[in-house]
């Protein structure tokens, strides 16, 4: 039976999560939380921040606020599915309208989650979301 990375003591690589949020206390926040938890995090201030990045596809899971100025988050998502990013999405909102779920989902976002409150369900969600990930690109 052969031992696993964690057994032997060798290091693991860190899910990398990308956090896209105008708001800087929002920003600053979610990542010293996702960081306490493990998460090794990099940090967008726009949608067309990422856009113009060159490791915009190389996120295990991607936290996208809905509500920001320039490209709204269902834009960008839209954007970066067209791009062929297939990494998965949370989407996180201060703005809780029965559409967003709907229209969010139909985009490709499989949760959305509302703020301030997101520590309770985030990390579960993005754990979900990196194993969903990993599951599409198996074999």
């Amino acid at each position: 039976m052969s031992a696993s990375l964690a057994e032997t003591g060798l290091p693991t690589k860190k899910s990398m999560v990308y956090v896209v949020d105008d708001d800087y206390d929002v920003v600053r926040s979610l990542r010293f939380f996702l960081e306490t938890e493990g998460f090794e995090v990099r940090t967008f201030r726009s949608g067309s921040a990422l856009l113009n990045s060159s490791i915009r596809g190389s996120a295990d899971c991607l936290i996208v606020d809905y509500k920001m100025a320039g490209i709204d988050g269902l834009e960008l998502v839209e954007r970066l599915r067209g791009l062929d990013v297939g990494t998965p999405i949370v989407m996180i909102t201060g703005y809780p309208d029965e559409t967003i779920a709907a229209k969010a989902s139909s985009a490709g976002v499989l949760h959305v989650l509302l703020k301030p409150n997101l520590e309770g369900g985030l990390v579960e969600c993005v754990r979900n979301a990196i194993q969903s990930g990993q599951a599409a690109n198996r074999p």
